[in-house]
Protein backbone atom coordinates (compact mmCIF):
# COMPACT_ATOMS: atom_id res chain seq x y z
CA UNK A 1 0.00 0.00 0.00
CA UNK A 2 1.43 3.52 -0.81
CA UNK A 3 3.14 5.48 1.95
CA UNK A 4 0.59 8.03 3.88
CA UNK A 5 1.52 11.63 3.47
CA UNK A 6 0.35 13.68 6.34
CA UNK A 7 0.47 17.71 5.96
CA UNK A 8 -1.04 20.40 7.31
CA UNK A 9 -3.79 22.37 4.79
CA UNK A 10 -2.55 25.87 3.45
CA UNK A 11 -4.76 28.46 2.47
CA UNK A 12 -4.82 28.12 -0.71
CA UNK A 13 -5.65 24.20 -0.76
CA UNK A 14 -7.76 24.12 2.10
CA UNK A 15 -10.57 22.95 -0.13
CA UNK A 16 -9.18 19.53 0.08
CA UNK A 17 -10.59 19.23 3.32
CA UNK A 18 -13.57 18.45 1.67
CA UNK A 19 -12.52 15.99 -0.97
CA UNK A 20 -12.95 13.47 1.78
CA UNK A 21 -16.83 13.25 2.23
CA UNK A 22 -18.14 12.73 5.65
CA UNK A 23 -20.45 9.83 6.15
CA UNK A 24 -22.93 12.68 7.57
CA UNK A 25 -23.87 9.86 10.60
CA UNK A 26 -21.39 11.40 13.31
CA UNK A 27 -19.38 14.45 14.19
CA UNK A 28 -20.09 18.30 13.46
CA UNK A 29 -21.46 17.22 9.60
CA UNK A 30 -24.20 15.15 10.81
CA UNK A 31 -25.42 18.48 12.07
CA UNK A 32 -25.31 20.59 9.58
CA UNK A 33 -21.94 22.24 9.88
CA UNK A 34 -19.53 22.46 7.06
CA UNK A 35 -15.59 23.11 7.05
CA UNK A 36 -14.70 26.86 6.75
CA UNK A 37 -11.29 28.41 7.66
CA UNK A 38 -11.40 31.91 9.53
CA UNK A 39 -10.77 33.76 6.06
CA UNK A 40 -13.32 32.47 4.04
CA UNK A 41 -15.64 32.95 7.37
CA UNK A 42 -15.36 29.74 9.34
CA UNK A 43 -14.00 28.59 12.24
CA UNK A 44 -10.75 26.84 11.53
CA UNK A 45 -7.17 27.41 10.80
CA UNK A 46 -6.01 25.80 8.21
CA UNK A 47 -2.42 25.13 9.95
CA UNK A 48 -5.07 23.00 12.12
CA UNK A 49 -6.03 21.47 10.08
CA UNK A 50 -4.31 17.84 8.85
CA UNK A 51 -4.98 15.98 5.97
CA UNK A 52 -3.93 11.62 4.90
CA UNK A 53 -2.68 11.76 1.19
CA UNK A 54 -2.44 8.28 -0.14
CA UNK A 55 -1.74 8.71 -4.05
CA UNK A 56 -2.66 12.15 -3.92
CA UNK A 57 -6.45 11.22 -2.63
CA UNK A 58 -7.22 12.45 1.02
CA UNK A 59 -8.04 9.49 3.27
CA UNK A 60 -7.97 10.93 6.45
CA UNK A 61 -8.49 14.29 7.97
CA UNK A 62 -8.32 16.33 11.25
CA UNK A 63 -9.55 20.00 12.25
CA UNK A 64 -8.29 21.70 15.42
CA UNK A 65 -11.09 24.36 16.85
CA UNK A 66 -10.28 27.29 18.88
CA UNK A 67 -11.59 30.34 20.09
CA UNK A 68 -10.61 33.53 17.77
CA UNK A 69 -7.97 34.60 20.66
CA UNK A 70 -6.15 31.45 21.61
CA UNK A 71 -2.45 30.02 20.51
CA UNK A 72 -3.10 26.63 21.39
CA UNK A 73 -6.06 24.32 19.78
CA UNK A 74 -9.15 24.07 22.51
CA UNK A 75 -10.52 20.88 20.92
CA UNK A 76 -10.39 18.06 18.43
CA UNK A 77 -14.04 18.07 17.07
CA UNK A 78 -13.36 17.21 13.27
CA UNK A 79 -12.24 13.38 12.53
CA UNK A 80 -13.01 11.71 9.84
CA UNK A 81 -11.36 8.74 7.58
CA UNK A 82 -12.29 6.79 4.28
CA UNK A 83 -13.76 3.64 4.61
CA UNK A 84 -10.54 0.81 5.45
CA UNK A 85 -8.37 3.90 5.88
CA UNK A 86 -8.99 3.71 10.28
CA UNK A 87 -5.17 2.93 10.65
CA UNK A 88 -4.89 6.17 8.50
CA UNK A 89 -7.05 7.86 11.04
CA UNK A 90 -4.75 6.52 13.80
CA UNK A 91 -1.23 7.73 11.83
CA UNK A 92 -2.69 11.20 11.57
CA UNK A 93 -3.44 12.05 15.01
CA UNK A 94 -0.03 10.02 15.92
CA UNK A 95 2.40 12.72 13.67
CA UNK A 96 0.22 15.75 13.97
CA UNK A 97 1.86 18.11 16.46
CA UNK A 98 -1.22 19.20 17.95
CA UNK A 99 -2.71 17.45 21.09
CA UNK A 100 -6.02 18.61 22.49
CA UNK A 101 -8.95 16.68 24.13
CA UNK A 102 -11.27 14.88 21.32
CA UNK A 103 -14.84 16.02 21.33
CA UNK A 104 -17.10 13.19 18.86
CA UNK A 105 -20.23 14.48 18.77
CA UNK A 106 -23.29 12.42 18.28
CA UNK A 107 -27.02 12.35 17.69
CA UNK A 108 -29.24 11.77 20.93
CA UNK A 109 -29.17 7.84 21.86
CA UNK A 110 -26.56 6.81 19.32
CA UNK A 111 -26.41 3.95 20.03
CA UNK A 112 -29.69 2.26 19.22
CA UNK A 113 -28.77 2.97 15.35
CA UNK A 114 -26.20 0.14 13.72
CA UNK A 115 -24.82 2.49 11.29
CA UNK A 116 -24.24 5.41 13.76
CA UNK A 117 -22.98 3.14 16.57
CA UNK A 118 -20.44 1.37 14.06
CA UNK A 119 -19.22 5.02 12.56
CA UNK A 120 -18.65 6.38 16.85
CA UNK A 121 -17.17 3.22 17.57
CA UNK A 122 -14.47 3.11 14.25
CA UNK A 123 -13.87 6.99 15.38
CA UNK A 124 -13.09 5.74 18.89
CA UNK A 125 -11.58 3.17 18.26
CA UNK A 126 -9.07 5.06 15.71
CA UNK A 127 -8.18 7.86 18.21
CA UNK A 128 -7.48 5.02 20.77
CA UNK A 129 -5.14 3.65 18.95
CA UNK A 130 -3.27 7.06 18.16
CA UNK A 131 -2.91 7.14 22.74
CA UNK A 132 -6.06 8.62 23.85
CA UNK A 133 -8.40 6.83 25.94
CA UNK A 134 -12.18 8.19 26.82
CA UNK A 135 -12.84 10.72 29.70
CA UNK A 136 -16.55 10.85 29.78
CA UNK A 137 -19.99 10.69 27.41
CA UNK A 138 -21.66 13.29 28.39
CA UNK A 139 -25.63 15.14 27.32
CA UNK A 140 -25.64 17.73 25.38
CA UNK A 141 -28.66 19.94 25.65
CA UNK A 142 -30.53 23.23 23.65
CA UNK A 143 -33.26 25.34 25.51
CA UNK A 144 -35.08 27.91 23.26
CA UNK A 145 -37.86 29.80 24.10
CA UNK A 146 -40.37 27.17 22.40
CA UNK A 147 -39.43 25.23 25.59
CA UNK A 148 -41.28 27.70 27.81
CA UNK A 149 -39.11 29.39 31.04
CA UNK A 150 -39.43 27.20 34.02
CA UNK A 151 -40.94 29.04 36.89
CA UNK A 152 -38.47 29.97 39.78
CA UNK A 153 -38.73 28.63 42.86
CA UNK A 154 -37.42 31.38 44.63
CA UNK A 155 -35.54 29.93 47.59
CA UNK A 156 -32.50 31.31 46.89
CA UNK A 157 -31.04 35.29 46.48
CA UNK A 158 -28.74 35.80 44.07
CA UNK A 159 -25.68 39.00 43.74
CA UNK A 160 -22.93 39.57 41.04
CA UNK A 161 -19.50 38.95 42.64
CA UNK A 162 -16.84 40.78 41.12
CA UNK A 163 -14.03 39.56 43.71
CA UNK A 164 -12.61 36.86 41.84
CA UNK A 165 -10.92 35.68 45.13
CA UNK A 166 -14.61 34.47 46.64
CA UNK A 167 -15.22 33.01 43.04
CA UNK A 168 -12.37 30.84 43.62
CA UNK A 169 -13.05 29.85 46.78
CA UNK A 170 -16.93 28.61 46.11
CA UNK A 171 -15.34 26.87 42.91
CA UNK A 172 -12.56 25.03 45.68
CA UNK A 173 -15.80 24.34 47.62
CA UNK A 174 -17.54 22.90 44.48
CA UNK A 175 -15.06 20.79 43.34
CA UNK A 176 -14.04 19.08 46.90
CA UNK A 177 -16.48 16.84 45.69
CA UNK A 178 -17.82 16.39 42.42
CA UNK A 179 -19.20 13.88 39.65
CA UNK A 180 -17.25 16.53 37.02
CA UNK A 181 -15.03 13.99 35.45
CA UNK A 182 -12.78 17.11 34.11
CA UNK A 183 -12.77 18.39 37.27
CA UNK A 184 -11.85 14.72 39.17
CA UNK A 185 -8.99 14.91 36.18
CA UNK A 186 -7.59 18.48 37.06
CA UNK A 187 -7.97 17.09 40.85
CA UNK A 188 -5.75 14.07 40.37
CA UNK A 189 -2.92 15.83 38.36
CA UNK A 190 -0.09 17.66 40.19
CA UNK A 191 -2.60 21.04 40.86
CA UNK A 192 -4.55 19.03 42.48
CA UNK A 193 -7.80 21.42 44.07
CA UNK A 194 -6.50 24.54 43.28
CA UNK A 195 -6.19 23.37 39.39
CA UNK A 196 -9.65 22.39 38.73
CA UNK A 197 -10.91 25.61 40.44
CA UNK A 198 -8.55 27.46 38.41
CA UNK A 199 -9.55 25.80 35.83
CA UNK A 200 -13.03 26.69 35.54
CA UNK A 201 -12.24 30.66 36.61
CA UNK A 202 -9.93 30.56 33.00
CA UNK A 203 -12.77 29.33 31.23
CA UNK A 204 -15.18 32.21 32.60
CA UNK A 205 -12.35 34.59 31.60
CA UNK A 206 -12.34 32.90 27.88
CA UNK A 207 -15.70 33.60 27.22
CA UNK A 208 -16.56 36.24 25.86
CA UNK A 209 -19.58 37.42 27.57
CA UNK A 210 -19.30 40.08 30.71
CA UNK A 211 -17.97 39.44 34.08
CA UNK A 212 -20.32 41.08 35.69
CA UNK A 213 -23.08 37.69 34.52
CA UNK A 214 -21.27 35.74 37.36
CA UNK A 215 -23.74 35.45 40.02
CA UNK A 216 -23.59 33.97 43.49
CA UNK A 217 -27.04 31.96 45.49
CA UNK A 218 -27.60 32.41 48.87
CA UNK A 219 -29.87 30.67 51.05
CA UNK A 220 -32.46 33.12 53.23
CA UNK A 221 -30.10 32.68 55.92
CA UNK A 222 -27.58 34.29 54.25
CA UNK A 223 -25.06 31.35 53.60
CA UNK A 224 -23.84 30.42 49.83
CA UNK A 225 -25.49 27.83 48.26
CA UNK A 226 -23.72 27.88 45.08
CA UNK A 227 -22.31 29.71 41.98
CA UNK A 228 -24.44 30.19 38.25
CA UNK A 229 -22.38 31.54 35.32
CA UNK A 230 -24.79 32.58 32.32
CA UNK A 231 -22.09 32.71 29.22
CA UNK A 232 -21.71 33.11 25.45
CA UNK A 233 -18.74 31.29 24.12
CA UNK A 234 -17.59 31.80 20.92
CA UNK A 235 -21.10 29.37 19.39
CA UNK A 236 -23.65 31.48 21.32
CA UNK A 237 -25.07 31.81 24.59
CA UNK A 238 -24.72 28.65 26.84
CA UNK A 239 -24.80 27.59 30.45
CA UNK A 240 -21.39 28.66 31.80
CA UNK A 241 -21.42 26.43 34.92
CA UNK A 242 -23.86 25.54 37.63
CA UNK A 243 -22.35 24.59 40.97
CA UNK A 244 -23.90 23.95 44.41
CA UNK A 245 -21.21 24.00 47.50
CA UNK A 246 -21.70 20.81 49.53
CA UNK A 247 -22.74 21.61 52.40
CA UNK A 248 -26.00 22.53 50.77
CA UNK A 249 -26.63 19.99 48.89
CA UNK A 250 -29.54 17.80 49.13
CA UNK A 251 -32.03 20.37 48.54
CA UNK A 252 -32.71 20.76 44.82
CA UNK A 253 -30.88 23.80 44.50
CA UNK A 254 -28.95 22.67 41.24
CA UNK A 255 -32.06 22.93 39.73
CA UNK A 256 -32.59 26.43 40.82
CA UNK A 257 -29.55 27.52 39.54
CA UNK A 258 -30.01 26.45 36.39
CA UNK A 259 -33.32 27.91 36.20
CA UNK A 260 -32.04 31.41 37.43
CA UNK A 261 -29.29 30.74 34.90
CA UNK A 262 -31.91 30.29 31.89
CA UNK A 263 -33.94 33.19 33.19
CA UNK A 264 -31.12 35.37 32.77
CA UNK A 265 -30.19 34.36 29.45
CA UNK A 266 -33.47 34.64 28.12
CA UNK A 267 -33.73 38.36 29.37
CA UNK A 268 -30.82 39.20 27.30
CA UNK A 269 -32.33 38.21 24.40
CA UNK A 270 -30.92 34.35 24.01
CA UNK A 271 -32.66 32.76 21.38
CA UNK A 272 -31.19 29.51 22.46
CA UNK A 273 -29.00 28.27 25.01
CA UNK A 274 -26.73 25.38 24.93
CA UNK A 275 -25.99 23.14 28.34
CA UNK A 276 -24.43 20.26 28.87
CA UNK A 277 -23.61 17.84 31.76
CA UNK A 278 -21.87 14.66 32.24
CA UNK A 279 -23.80 11.40 32.12
CA UNK A 280 -22.47 10.33 35.22
CA UNK A 281 -23.99 13.71 36.78
CA UNK A 282 -27.47 12.32 37.45
CA UNK A 283 -28.80 14.92 39.54
CA UNK A 284 -27.44 17.64 37.08
CA UNK A 285 -29.43 15.77 34.25
CA UNK A 286 -32.43 15.27 36.05
CA UNK A 287 -32.32 18.98 36.87
CA UNK A 288 -32.14 19.97 33.19
CA UNK A 289 -34.83 17.64 32.38
CA UNK A 290 -37.16 18.93 34.78
CA UNK A 291 -36.47 22.79 33.58
CA UNK A 292 -36.99 21.81 30.05
CA UNK A 293 -33.41 21.90 28.53
CA UNK A 294 -33.80 19.18 25.77
CA UNK A 295 -31.02 16.74 24.62
CA UNK A 296 -30.35 17.12 20.94
CA UNK A 297 -26.79 15.80 20.86
CA UNK A 298 -24.59 12.89 23.17
CA UNK A 299 -20.77 13.62 23.12
CA UNK A 300 -17.78 11.84 23.78
CA UNK A 301 -14.53 13.12 25.41
CA UNK A 302 -11.40 11.51 24.94
CA UNK A 303 -7.65 12.80 26.15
Amino acid sequence: MTDLVIRALTQSDASLFDSLQDDGLVGRAAFGHRYATVADGGEYRPEWSWIALRDDTVVAKAAWWSGPDDTEPVLLNWFDFAEGEDEAGAELLRRSPLHAEYELILPANWREVPAVRAAAEARIAAATAAGMKPLVERFRYLWTPDCGLPERPGRLTFRPEPDDAVILDVLRRVHSVTLDAHARRAIEGPGGLEAAAQEELDFFNWCPSPRAWWQLAYTPDGEVAGIHVPARNPSGPCIGFIGVVPEARGHGYGYDLLVECTHFLAAEGAEFIAGATDQGNVPMAAAFARAGHPVTQERINLV
